[in-house]
């Protein structure tokens, strides 16, 4: 389907979804900013990027349509929720790509659509951040990478020319599972030890912090041999401590979520990564450590 005559759907306000949205904005691309609450006809949004600030009028008005592409840049605890709220109103063939960290959506996901609507994830390595209600940062400069989900949507061409406009520069791959476990990898240690430690990204790669990251980041590649996705431990550590050092002035997810008393995505992330553990047998004990000990001190 041409951009033309598409239908576009980003979920909720968080900072990847409006990214994504003032994108679109300033791109003069049509979309709906699609809130749990619908309160108000547009949303006013200063976007701040490459240090230039760019005043935003964002459409928050319900389609009269059917969507043709729901993008939900949802906390992967809020997808069967924001899936049950948004997908009465989809086209039966719509595109619908989720986009969160950790892992553990996909098969309930799959569910939950009609026959015939094609689902998707995007992993995106852009930073966005609220700095408040009506301000965005673009504080990172990344790329995206979408792969199909369910069968439909591998039979299927991506909804590319809208999601580079979004969240581009895009790449379409046909496997996203290894692209998911990667990102897992440096999820599963920048955001537990951050939450835990309440600083910035870039302490991380203080050296006391190595022999840490390198247990943790070799018992991950043990839980992900047994999924069929190899890693180097070695040069996963590096990735590790190189996306840490490339942003080590931001704050990782999780660690905002604890500042700021709001549920995290600790289930998905470490949650995933022991499940798959202990269903095949292995223990992961620098990870249940830090999940234990991010449980304990869990906001309620």
């Amino acid at each position: 389907m041409s951009t033309k005559n598409a239908i576009t759907g980003i979920v909720g306000q968080g900072a990847i979804g409006l990214l994504a949205a003032s994108q679109l904005a300033l791109r003069q691309q049509p979309f709906h900013l699609l809130l749990r609450q619908h309160q108000h006809h547009s949303l006013v949004l200063n976007f701040r990027t490459r240090q230039q600030d760019y005043p935003l009028l964002l459409n928050c008005q319900r389609p009269q349509l059917p969507i043709t592409l729901l993008l939900l840049p949802v906390k992967a605890f809020s997808v069967q929720s924001a899936l049950a709220q948004w997908l009465p109103l989809c086209a039966p063939d719509a595109d619908i790509v989720l986009c969160h960290n950790g892992m553990g959506t996909l098969e309930l996901a799959k569910q939950q659509l009609q026959p015939g609507q094609k689902l998707w994830f995007a992993s995106t390595t852009h930073g966005a951040l609220k700095s408040g209600p009506h301000q965005l940062e673009h504080t990172g400069i990344g790329r995206t990478v979408l792969g199909p989900v369910n069968d439909i949507a591998k039979d299927a061409v991506a909804p590319f020319a809208l999601l580079n406009e979004a969240l581009g520069p895009l790449e379409v791959v046909s496997d996203i599972l290894p692209v998911l476990w990667q990102k897992l990898a440096i999820n599963a240690v920048i955001n537990p030890l951050t939450a835990l430690l309440m600083v910035k990204n870039g302490t991380l790669t203080e050296p006391q912090y190595r022999a840490h990251i390198e247990q943790l980041v070799t018992e991950f590649c043990q839980v992900a041999w047994t999924q069929g996705q190899r890693f180097d431990a070695p040069s996963l550590a590096q990735t590790v401590l190189s996306v840490a050092a490339n942003t080590a002035g931001n704050y990782s997810s999780m660690q905002q979520d604890r500042a700021l008393q709001r549920p995290d995505e600790l289930e998905f992330i470490s949650g995933f990564l022991l499940a798959a553990a202990a269903k095949a047998g292995i223990g992961i004990p620098a990870h249940q450590q830090l999940y234990q000990q991010l449980r304990a001190v869990k906001p309620a």
